[in-house]
């Protein structure tokens, strides 16, 4: 029964479209990401960046390094779209961006690591054997079919972003509307819709339609009953969201995800132009059948684990911040803090605070000053500096933290040397001071 279901040979129309907009949508993510400034502003300009942690090695190119990665970047988007060397250029593109990705968290959103895992889903899928320079090139690599785990790949990858962000999306401030409205507060300058976004009302349609919307729409355009319904939300909602929150590709690329929910007969028919594909009715299991079954189940186990890993974690999620990367988490809240800096020399006992303006960008400031692996990280930064210059130091700090509407609280611990302490990927870190009442009525719930 499963092997039937993986392994049918169905019409590839849905991938080979959506190949072409991927690798649109990706060359346009990399040259807009020169052309707006991010290249420079996010890894050009800063004096080093701040890393996955163990991942300290990926480190920005030097000069205008960078500005020729992105370049290539968007140029091996165009191939994926010609479909030219398609699978070595897919390849690259996946590797290349999963090195961005690494390489910096300031500008960390949930859709670039979507867009790793895509960029190394399509590498490995058969995008290129139709409707491609290769195909072109080489007939004997056209083909006009694919298997069905292929489709439902894509399928099920979106079905656990969105059930994901949904249920993140059932606790307190969402439910009582003031993190909308804390999102809204920066909008009100928007050209037409600016003072709407402040209105109450308004505030509550978009909290319920993002639970809502998250949680059905995979189901509503499966069915077919509902499918042209749930398209035409599904059009103004990412609009929507491209408008006002200004995500660069990402709601376009969710458009694109829907034509593996229609015909694929209708999708060749308003994209390619072709006649029906007589799909092959005799069906047989490839050899590297348990290779393939293996590594989806493998995966998908990943992501269906990776986004609770919070809750193995002490405290809320939204306090210490630990295990909500990687989980689907999106515009859940808003954070700021205040941070200082204290050096203490082991031997002489000399105290030196930091001016953080020496050392960080603006954006880099305020994400030491919030989150604690950024802090962290920064006081290994601070050692290392120092060690160059023959000293050994301690790094304290003292921090405050509020989160969505809430107070102020201490966040870490002020006596705790943070150039001496490891970093725990997968337990609490015990520096991070509790909050400091429960979380609903603190605000800061998951």
């Amino acid at each position: 029964m499963l092997n039937r279901f993986l392994f049918k040979k169905i019409d590839n129309a849905q991938l080979v479209v959506f190949r072409i907009f991927y690798g649109l949508l990706v060359s346009a993510e990399c040259y807009g990401a020169i052309a707006t400034g991010w290249v420079r502003r996010t890894l050009v300009e800063p004096q080093f960046t701040f890393s996955f942690i163990g991942f300290e090695w990926l480190q920005p190119l030097p000069g205008n390094g960078m500005y020729i990665y992105f370049a290539i970047m968007g140029t091996l988007g165009v191939l994926i779209t010609l479909g030219y060397k398609y699978r070595f250029s897919a390849f690259a593109f996946a590797f290349m961006w999963a090195g961005v990705y690494l390489m910096q968290k300031t500008s960390y959103n949930n859709h670039y690591y979507l867009l790793m895992l895509l960029a190394f889903i399509m590498a490995f899928f058969p995008a290129g054997s139709d409707a491609s320079l290769d195909a072109k090139l080489n007939p004997k690599l056209r083909s006009h079919t694919m298997h069905n785990w292929v489709r439902w790949t894509i399928i099920l990858q979106l079905f656990i972003v969105y059930t994901y962000a949904s249920v993140a999306k059932l606790y307190g401030d969402w439910l009582d509307f003031s993190i909308i409205e804390l999102l809204m507060n920066s909008k009100g300058d928007y050209p037409l819709i600016g003072e709407l976004l402040q209105q109450k009302w308004v505030h509550k349609i978009i909290a319920y339609a993002g639970i809502f919307f998250d949680l059905l729409i995979v189901p509503a355009l499966l069915w077919k009953p509902t499918r042209k319904i749930a398209f035409g939300f599904a059009i103004f909602f990412h609009l929507f969201n491209s408008y006002v929150f200004r995500i660069g590709i990402f709601p376009y690329l969710s458009l694109a995800f829907i034509v593996f929910f229609f015909e694929p007969q209708t999708i060749r028919n308003i994209f390619l132009r072709t006649k029906k594909v007589a799909v092959d009715q005799v069906f047989t299991v490839p050899k590297n059948r348990n290779v393939i079954v293996g590594v989806l189940g493998i995966y998908f186990i990943i992501q269906l684990v990776l986004p609770l890993r919070h809750h193995a974690f002490k405290d809320d999620v939204l306090w210490t911040e630990e295990g909500h990367r990687l989980s689907w988490r999106m515009m859940l809240r808003s954070r700021s803090g205040t941070i200082r800096y204290r050096v203490v020399n082991k031997e002489t006992d000399k105290v030196n605070f930091i001016d953080l303006d020496d050392y960080l960008t603006k954006k880099q400031r305020r994400r030491v000053a919030c989150y604690p692996d950024f802090a962290w990280q920064f006081a290994q930064h601070l050692k290392k500096e120092y060690a160059k210059k023959g000293e050994d130091i301690q790094v304290f700090v003292t921090n405050e933290v509020k989160v969505n509407n809430g107070e102020y609280y201490d966040f870490i611990d002020p006596k705790v040397d943070l150039a001496s302490v490891p970093w725990k990927h997968f337990a609490h870190n015990d520096w991070i001071l509790p909050s400091q009442s429960p979380p609903d009525s603190l605000k800061t719930s998951n």
